[in-house]
């Protein structure tokens, strides 16, 4: 399973990229909405894990552009700001809807919903 986490914060998005890594998933990073959308495509990434609110480009706006690319990309945001919710409900309101954790990710619930995705994947669960 090929992740992308993105976090305008490089130590947070580079932690959790290591925490993957070292539970066997193929995670990279990226620092913006925009170096998310062009990695996420030239990797045909399966899961995204990005942050909401970043400088630029803001996490659903990521999320959206690359699910127009790739369609079955599962998108697991995360936000540590009480503002998402305007953000979040204009994207249900186009017929996004995304998961939400909030900020600080506990490493435990992001690793069984991963482990749970990838056994819906296989076939396995």
């Amino acid at each position: 399973m090929r992740v992308l986490v993105v976090d305008d914060h490089q130590v947070i998005a580079d932690t959790l990229v290591s925490i993957l890594q070292r539970s066997g998933y193929g995670a990279t990073a990226a620092y913006s909405g925009e170096q998310a959308v062009e990695a996420a495509v030239a990797s045909n990434t399966d899961v995204l894990i990005t942050d909401i609110v970043m400088g630029g480009m803001s996490g659903i706006e990521a999320a959206v552009r690359i699910l127009r690319n790739l369609p079955a990309c599962k998108i697991i945001l995360f936000s540590g700001q009480s503002t998402t919710a305007d953000l979040l409900q204009e994207s249900e309101a186009q017929g996004y809807h995304f998961e939400i954790l909030a900020k600080p990710i506990n490493p435990t619930i992001l690793l069984d919903l991963l482990a749970a995705w990838q056994r819906a994947q296989d076939g396995t669960g």
